[in-house]
């Protein structure tokens, strides 16, 4: 498995700054949404579709494309951001989250925004829809893959881990989860909620191929993805460490832009971080 050139790495990391920036810009537009947990997941979804994907923005509905499920679906900032880079629609649009009759509300929704293949928002119900797809595509011998992004907080729903003892049981290889290891969520720290340790040995305990990987860095991202598609007979779990808030000095690690948005004052300074235009 070759190494991403230094290029390649640069070009990533300016999309997943870009990205960034469009979370800021339209959860304040909005005056609400999750920037926290969309900066979190940023460096993974601009990987996945930048690099790892095989998906065509000008047919959306392609039979053959990789699926994506974001099963944190309060953090659909961060998959419009990408989507609008990749040219699902414009990049203009994006300053219309949450607003009526939009196409991109508070939540995923497949039947409105071109690029989503699932709606999702009810936190825990993402993984077992990703396995119903993975499971299609190897009754229909088809060569897609199902990638997921849960949030830490769900490892805490019953119905990951009935997911989680059905994909192994099915031999799911073509299912890839990620688990945006931010250690926070909405009443606090996932320890202090309830506890998810230890995660490595909850998957590995399922039949989970499982590896932990730094989830802001691209390089690691798509190198643990390529490991991942060369084993077969059970799926695999990629636990990546993040920062919740990343990239936005003051909101690194605060549990307060869980669900808030950034006022006028904010936006400038979370701008000028980012290397945005205020």
């Amino acid at each position: 498995m070759p190494a991403l050139q230094d290029t390649r790495v640069k070009e990533l990391k300016e999309i997943a700054r870009r990205v960034r920036i469009h979370i800021v810009r339209s959860t304040h537009s909005a005056g609400s949404g999750h920037p926290g947990g969309s900066l979190s997941a940023t460096d993974i979804l601009t990987a996945l579709y930048f690099q790892v994907m095989n998906h065509r923005p000008d047919e959306p509905h392609w039979d053959n494309r990789d699926r994506l499920v974001l099963s944190k679906g309060h953090c659909a900032p961060a998959l419009y951001g990408v989507l609008a880079e990749a040219g699902y629609f414009p990049v203009d649009e994006l300053t219309s989250l949450r607003q009526l009759g939009s196409r991109l509300q508070g939540h995923p929704d497949m039947r409105k925004t071109p690029g989503v293949d699932v709606s999702t928002g009810s936190l825990g119900q993402g993984l077992s829809i990703a396995c119903g797809m993975a499971l299609a595509a190897k009754l229909d011998r088809r060569s897609y893959r199902v990638f997921t992004i849960c949030g830490d907080g769900e490892m805490q729903s019953g119905q990951i881990w009935e997911a989680a003892m059905f994909a192994s049981h099915q031999k799911l290889d073509n299912l890839i989860v990620f688990v945006d290891r931010n250690n926070l969520q909405i009443d606090g720290s996932t320890e202090d909620v309830v506890s998810v340790e230890p995660l490595v040995s909850k998957w590995k305990a399922f039949g989970w191929n499982v590896k932990e990987i730094d989830g802001h860095d691209m390089e690691d991202i798509v190198h643990s993805i390529d490991m991942m598609k060369e084993i077969h007979g059970a799926p695999s779990v990629l636990i990546a460490h993040t920062i919740k808030g990343k990239g936005v000095p003051f909101m690194e690690g605060s549990l307060a832009f869980h669900g808030k948005a950034a006022d006028d004052e904010q936006l400038g300074v979370a701008l000028e971080a980012l290397g945005g235009d205020s």
